[in-house]
Formats: C-alpha cells, sequence, structure tokens
C-alpha cells in the first residue's frame, strides 16, 4: 500500500480511500479522486493532490502525469457543475430564490450582476479558495458563460493549484500531510469566515422583518375629526 509506506502520514479516511484508487489505478486514480472532490467538496484536494505528489516520489506515478490527470479531473468536475448551473437556468434559480426565506430576489440579482462584471476573476481565482472552488462552478453555469472561456479559466486556475500541492507532497515525501495540516487552518479560517457572513446576513434580515412589522402606515388609517 502507498500510505504503509509513509509512517508518518495519517491512515484511513480520505487518505485511505484516495491512495487505495492511486494503487489500483495510478494517474487516472487521482484524477478521478478531485474530479470527485470537485463534485463533493467535503473531499479535500489539499489531502489527495500531496499524497498523489508522495505517491509519484515513490516511483508509482509519473509526476506529469499526476499533474496532468489532476487537473483534467478538476476540468471534468467542474464541467458537471456548470452544466447543472445551466440546466437550472435564470428563472428557475430566481424561482428557487423566492421562495426561500431571508432572501431576496433583489439580492441575487445583484449578486447575479456581479458575477456578469467579475466573472472571469471570480472563476480563476476561485479555484484557490476552499469550498468555492467547486461551488463558482454553478453561476457561471446560470450565467451561461462562453463554454470556451469558463474551461480555459478552470484549467489554468486548477492547474496552477494542483501543481502546487503536487510538488510540495512531492519534495516532502513521507511527510506529505504537513501540507495538509498547514492548508487546513487556511481551509477552517475561510469556513469560519463565511460562517459569520452568513450569520450576519440572516440577522440583518431579520432584524429589517421585526423593524417592518412594527412600522405603522402612515396617512392610510388616520381620520380627521370634525
Amino acid at each position: 500500500m502507498i500510505i504503509a509506506a509513509a509512517s508518518e502520514a495519517p491512515v484511513g479516511g480520505v487518505a485511505g480511500w484516495a491512495a487505495d484508487l492511486m494503487e489500483k489505478l495510478g494517474g487516472p486514480g487521482a484524477g478521478l479522486a478531485i474530479a470527485l472532490e470537485n463534485l463533493f467538496p467535503p473531499l479535500p484536494s489539499e489531502v489527495i493532490l500531496p499524497l498523489a505528489g508522495f505517491t509519484a516520489s515513490q516511483g508509482r506515478m509519473d509526476v506529469v502525469g499526476a499533474v496532468a490527470w489532476t487537473t483534467a479531473g478538476s476540468v471534468v468536475g467542474a464541467l458537471a457543475l456548470y452544466l447543472l448551473g445551466a440546466l437550472l437556468g435564470r428563472d428557475r434559480l430566481i424561482s428557487v430564490a423566492a421562495r426561500l426565506p431571508l432572501v431576496k430576489v433583489a439580492d441575487v440579482e445583484r449578486t447575479e450582476a456581479w458575477f456578469v462584471r467579475h466573472g472571469t476573476k471570480a472563476v480563476f481565482f476561485g479555484r484557490f479558495v476552499p469550498i468555492f472552488r467547486s461551488l463558482i462552478s454553478i453561476p457561471a453555469g446560470v450565467e451561461r458563460m462562453r463554454l470556451p472561456v469558463f474551461l480555459a479559466l478552470t484549467t489554468a486556475g486548477s492547474l496552477i493549484w494542483n501543481t502546487a500541492f503536487i510538488a510540495a507532497g512531492y519534495a516532502l515525501g513521507a511527510r506529505w500531510h504537513e501540507v495538509t495540516d498547514l492548508v487546513g487552518l487556511y481551509s477552517k479560517a475561510i469556513l469560519v469566515i463565511v460562517v459569520v457572513a452568513a450569520l450576519a446576513f440572516v440577522g440583518v434580515r431579520l432584524l429589517r422583518a421585526g423593524r417592518g412589522q412594527r412600522r405603522r402606515p402612515v396617512g392610510s388609517g388616520s381620520q380627521k375629526r370634525p
């Protein structure tokens, strides 16, 4: 087993599952793991990619092949989410948003307008942000970003991200998990920011709703005394 060769690396969980895929399939196994990571963000690429680098350092996989296969996996996973967004479409998204509590259609429309202005930057730089690196593909599909542009930006961003992590895992060898530990702190910080932002959004919505209920209509129910 690949993991068994690294006594310092954690065994089991996502690492064990990814190691088993790479053991059986080599580079395509690493690509499949990353494609699934795009579709299921809780599967962390910061575990899979350094492990792929370590595997390459053991001579069980070509390092260039590892980068190529994982980048292909990133693009395939992102394309699936893009197509999901395109299938959902703007009108259906607006319809769903209108039914959700604390969500205003105007907010969705402002987000849409922001994505139209900054979509190319969001797709490229979003590849370097945990969770969002997968989810950013959905609004790209909803807005029907030109597919060649989407694929080019996704490939470029994913290539940089994957190369950095695979190279780190390759260089560290049996200590590949140190990359995971370091990036885990970064991922947790991003998650905390997202949670705080979501709570602030909900809090503002509830506060505005409370003020709206306490407000009494002016003039509509008033009567003049004789």
